[in-house]
């Protein structure tokens, strides 16, 4: 092995500027000559340690020979998702192969290689990267775990608004104040103590009820006194002319909500029908006559309204599912359906782990209990997790772990203090199965360490998305209870009831029909009361992207969740981004509160070698995994054959059958360079990969920045 040592890249991921432009191929130049590197082909990717291999070519300043190879790597991948960035860092050449060098020139090529290649890495796009993941073949296991059973479906054909409970109501009161509040719940419900009467907030509007289940009442006077202590809203845009009715209830449930009576509206080739005036995915089969409905990433199907509601495998759907066109109006629907490339490439999204380098000295930990800590044993695994806690604390074997955004700590005691933690007991914490509220855990790693740094990273397991028979879901399906202590509330992560969807470029988003001011998340009233969903601590609006608000009063589906509509979708990006400034970014480790964790990124030692695009050259080259080289130009296939192209019109496929030796006539061994067997369908499968990579990375939304992610000093 060549190992290609230098300092380590710490933080997040540069900026191009610093780790060379992501255009492929790229190429490095030294007195020896240049080294042109195309895009890579990954063979493998485990937690973030990335196999590949590469085609590659040398041109010598002396004469104009051009020799083209493959080598073949191991690196460590880190991520940026705000900004779509892979680096690919610390490669380690596993092996080399120049197919046309003589021997005497193989030591010679593969030494020049080894000392051009960057020891800061190359970076790549994360569409890039995820569309040749599915050219390597590489598969994603469905979990068994996962509980797919309904939720209470309610149907009204008015805006409404779902006001959800976890339980039974729960009422604690406010200091300094006549009132107490709801404490299960992230809607802002008041109730007067002498009078019992009960108050919603959404400002402008305002709700009266006499009991948390309603009927709730839009009223114009509410009490000043509540009025005034409750925050405004940093803004009313898409707030809807009139007010939204208010259903509420205290088991999963799931609203659908219509402006009035549903209209169906036939798709194009007449074998779908889809509701128009709704946020929520409702469809109907002509064929069967059978209702579809897709609740926080899963399908249920029903004769009527009235149910009962099955749950229908999103490989199992209808073969017209498929046919629904990506520019229609439900063509978001498309990443629900497996064997779509917009499931596919959903799937092969959640491979790739979000990472950070985090600075020992400056990440902490403080983890508060109601009372002395409480451990509760998860059946079949060694492990216990605390209960009276809003954080995610787990007992192994005498030692204690939490996590903390994306961040493994260790303590010899649960009281702490906490360090960031070298390593965890993965083995045993992989047996914590879904129905456990600390599973999300299973899906945070720690991948090496030096004695200032840890890296570490997180697959979206970790926000509560999954991938399942060949789609994203959101949510386990299991109902955790929550934790009461008195005053103290500690809600669990949710699957139903927060109107989940799922767009490429934003990933999961929540909303509750018409979010604006509803969705109060941590609201504090007078006496410095801290509400209970707490940022970081449950998992509204999961997924690695922000938690945006998909609906906004214009509640035609073909406005949120629509992959065609793309003007559309970037508006509402927009729309969110002034709205929410950084704070709420997708990337954990990135937001506002978690950034002086990390460590510093410009530790790049001087004078290393740069990548930068190898300009002129088209990325169309390619090696197979015999390290054999072939190009793609005007849609034909080319070989490298002694030392020119050649057409590959008499390639056969590397699964040929061929003679035994028994079989094969007796001659003497040519002297020339026999040409080499292609393995086609995967030189085929790997150029669509990379150019849908590429059409991907051109259509991602503008207002995705590229570069930052990180902290300077």
């Amino acid at each position: 092995m060549f190992r290609l040592s230098a300092a380590l890249c710490l933080g997040l991921i540069l900026c191009s500027a610093a780790h060379g432009a992501m255009e492929w191929p790229q190429e490095l130049s030294s007195s020896e000559g240049i080294v042109v590197i195309y895009q890579p082909q990954p063979e493998k990717l485990e937690g973030n340690v990335l196999t590949a291999r590469a085609a590659m070519s040398i041109e010598s300043p002396v004469g104009s020979e051009l020799i083209f190879g493959a080598l073949w790597f191991n690196a460590k991948i880190d991520t940026d998702r705000d900004n779509g960035i892979a680096l690919i860092r610390d490669l380690t050449i596993t092996n080399v192969r120049w197919p046309n060098a003589t021997d005497a020139n193989q030591q010679r090529f593969t030494s020049f290689v080894e000392a051009a290649i960057p020891n800061t890495g190359f970076e790549i796009s994360l569409e890039r990267l995820t569309e040749s993941l599915e050219a390597a073949a590489i598969t994603q296991q469905s979990l068994a775990g996962l509980k797919n059973d309904p939720p209470v479906i309610v149907f009204r054909d008015e805006l409404a608004v779902l006001l959800s409970y976890d339980g039974a109501p729960r009422f604690s009161a406010i200091e300094n104040s006549d009132y107490e509040r709801v404490l299960n719940t992230p809607f802002a419900v008041v109730r007067h103590k002498n009078s019992g009467t009960l108050y919603l907030s959404s400002d402008p509007f305002w709700y009266t009820a006499s009991d948390p289940l309603g009927p709730w009442t839009h009223t114009t006077s509410p009490p000043q006194d509540l009025v005034a202590m409750i925050p405004k809203p940093e803004s009313n845009e898409g707030a809807p002319a009139s007010p939204p009715a208010i259903v509420a209830a205290s088991e999963p449930t799931e609203l659908i909500s219509t402006q009035g009576e549903p209209e169906w509206t036939s798709l194009a080739g007449g074998q779908l029908l889809y509701v128009k005036n709704t946020e929520s995915p409702w469809l109907r089969e002509l064929e069967t006559g059978n209702m579809y409905l897709l609740l926080s990433g899963r399908w249920f199907r029903s004769k009527s309204q009235d149910g009962p509601w099955t749950f229908v495998r999103p490989d199992e759907l209808p073969a017209s599912f498929k046919d629904i066109p990506p520019a229609s109006d439900i063509g978001g629907l498309r990443v629900s359906v497996a064997g779509t490339e917009e499931a596919n490439d959903a799937v092969l999204d959640a491979r790739i782990p979000q990472t950070a380098a985090i600075n020992r000295s400056e990440a902490k930990l403080d983890v508060e209990y109601d009372g002395s800590p409480n451990f509760e044993k998860i059946p079949g695994t060694s492990v216990s997790y605390a209960v009276n806690t809003g954080a995610q604390v787990l007992a192994v074997a005498g030692s204690y772990y939490a996590v903390d955004n994306g961040v493994w700590f260790t303590s010899a005691s649960a009281n702490g203090p906490w360090v960031v933690a070298d390593s965890v007991p993965e083995d045993e914490i992989a047996k914590i199965p879904p129905s456990s509220p600390v599973y999300n855990t299973t899906h945070v790693h720690v991948y090496q360490s030096t004695p200032q740094v840890v890296y570490v990273g997180y697959t979206p397991g970790y926000m509560w998305s999954y991938p399942y028979y060949g789609v994203p879901v959101y949510g386990t399906g299991w109902y955790y209870p929550p934790y009461w202590g008195g005053p103290y509330y500690y809600p669990r992560a949710p699957t139903w009831g927060i109107s989940v969807g799922y767009n490429p470029w934003t990933g999961w988003s929540v909303g509750i029909g018409w979010s604006n001011g509803f969705f109060s998340v941590g609201v504090r009233f007078g006496g410095g009361y801290y509400g209970p969903y707490r940022p970081g601590r449950c998992c509204y609006g999961g997924g690695y992207r922000r938690p945006i608000n998909i609906n906004t009063g214009d509640i035609n589906i073909g406005n949120s969740i629509n992959i065609g509509d793309r003007t559309n979708i970037r508006n509402q990006i927009d729309r969110d981004t002034r709205i929410n400034n950084s704070r709420d970014r997708s990337n954990l480790y990135n937001r506002a509160e978690n950034q002086g964790r990390l460590a510093n990124r410009d530790t790049a030692q001087a004078n290393r070698p740069q990548a930068r695009p190898a300009t002129g050259r088209a990325n169309n080259v390619y090696a197979d995994r015999n390290g054999n080289i072939s190009r793609r130009t005007n849609y034909q296939w080319q070989s490298r054959e002694n030392g020119r192209w050649q057409s590959s019109d008499r390639t056969r496929p590397a699964t040929q059958n061929r003679p035994t030796p028994q079989q094969r006539p007796q001659q003497t061994r040519p002297t020339t360079t026999r040409t080499p067997s292609y393995n086609r369908s995967s030189l085929d499968r790997s150029a669509s990969a990379r150019q849908r990579g590429a059409s991907r990375e051109r259509s991602r939304p503008t207002t995705m920045s590229r570069g930052g992610g990180g902290r300077r000093r």
